[in-house]
């Protein structure tokens, strides 16, 4: 069966993944210091960067690699709260999302799906983190499923027990308070192997595995 990944996460020291408070000029709120070392042009593969391939650039870059299908919540799709409204707003990404395949976004309330023409669509769903990796499976055509986040909804699959992998980037930076994915999640740690390469960057790279 396919893999339910999480890929390229950042985490600050003291626990992190993105601010309590979205907005259009805060995405993921105060926590913009996560992604100051994180080189997204080579999230499609190192040769896309004409520099040197360095340790942090490789590991970014198994972020596409093998999928079919992501889930993320609706904070990472927008800013907005409540009903959708008809203001046109199609994803932070413009024309041309860089996911290129179908994406599951994790919502209360009904909206049509979105299509783009470089292969990416946006659906729309309300529903549990068991009946929404259901659906990615379905449209991922036997691809594995990313967890693109934010926290929140990572959380929800970890605590659901559906995660398989983690890619996680500890940053060390500070934020004070924030969004974690292992808020109330004591022991989760005990059901995988973790495996930790710190880089010259100064970024520390965890990859979880689950357990047999």
């Amino acid at each position: 069966m396919s893999k339910v990944r999480v890929h390229n996460l950042n985490i600050s020291l003291d626990g992190f993944s993105a601010g309590g408070t979205v907005t259009l000029d805060e995405p993921i709120g105060h926590a913009r210091a996560l992604f100051s070392r994180f080189d997204g042009r080579v999230i499609d593969g190192v040769h896309a960067v004409d520099e040197p391939i360095t340790a942090d650039r490789a590991f970014y870059s198994m972020w596409g690699q093998g999928i079919g299908a992501e889930i993320m919540g609706r904070k990472k799709f927008g800013p907005q709260t409540g009903p959708w409204t008809d203001d046109e707003w199609i994803g932070w990404w413009g024309t041309e999302p860089p996911f290129t395949t179908p994406v599951v976004v994790l919502t209360h309330h009904a909206r049509e799906t979105l299509t783009f023409e470089n292969g990416t669509s946006f659906h729309f769903v309300d529903a549990s983190p068991a009946d929404a990796l259901a659906l990615a499976r379905e449209l991922a055509d036997g691809g594995d499923i990313r967890l693109g986040g934010g926290p929140s909804s990572v959380r929800q699959f970890l605590d659901a027990d559906l995660v398989d992998f983690m890619h996680l980037v500890t940053v060390p930076i500070v934020l004070g308070s924030g969004v974690s994915i292992f808020d109330g999640g004591r022991d989760v740690h005990e059901r995988f192997d973790i495996e930790s390469v710190t880089t010259g960057s100064g970024v520390t790279h965890q990859f979880w595995n689950r357990r047999p």
